[in-house]
């Protein structure tokens, strides 16, 4: 059995980019990873820990009752799961120059449904370093999970991942 179940969504674009270097930072023998639409929430009991990571671009979508929105079903079939024992993470991208206030704030989407399935997240992440008006993926002076920003700061992911995978790793 694996510990960790990555999944993340969208695909073929910096949100996939950004799991597969998070991926590649555990060893393959502990980690799947899927994109949202390909998991089958019915196998979440087979792991100790989960990572999932969206973007803030077309967030505001995730509260349509759209039968499309793979986010919305994903949250709606995991309700019937017991998480309340299970290490949950988040990153999230955005961009802090085209969009300062609304930075990241697709992890405070993903945050709000940790809470109402009672994961314990685990992997905040500072936000110092960053330069960005108003976020709702943050409390206080953190992020709920790891903040990457590809269109301005892509020189910076690799460290920051590493960093905070880390962090991850330490919780398991």
């Amino acid at each position: 059995m694996k510990k960790i179940v990555l999944i993340y969504w969208t695909k073929g674009g910096n949100v996939e980019k950004s799991a597969n270097k998070i991926y590649s930072q555990f060893d393959n023998s502990d980690i799947d990873i899927f994109d949202v639409d390909s998991f089958d929430v019915d196998t979440l009991d087979n792991y100790e820990m989960i990572i999932m990571g969206n973007s803030t671009i077309g967030a505001g979508k995730w509260e349509d009752a759209d039968s499309n929105n793979k986010w919305n079903r994903f949250f709606r079939k995991i309700e019937e799961h017991d998480l309340s024992n299970r290490k949950i993470a988040l990153f999230g991208l955005g961009n802090q120059v085209l969009y300062p206030a609304h930075f990241v704030d697709g992890l405070g989407i993903l945050n709000d449904e940790v809470k109402k399935v009672k994961g314990k997240l685990i992997g905040q992440w500072s936000t110092k370093g960053y330069t960005f008006t108003e976020s709702e993926g943050k409390e206080g002076d953190m992020f709920f999970g790891l903040a990457l920003d590809e269109d301005n700061e892509a020189h910076l992911t690799d460290q920051r991942v590493k960093d905070w995978t880390n962090i991850l790793k330490k919780e398991l």
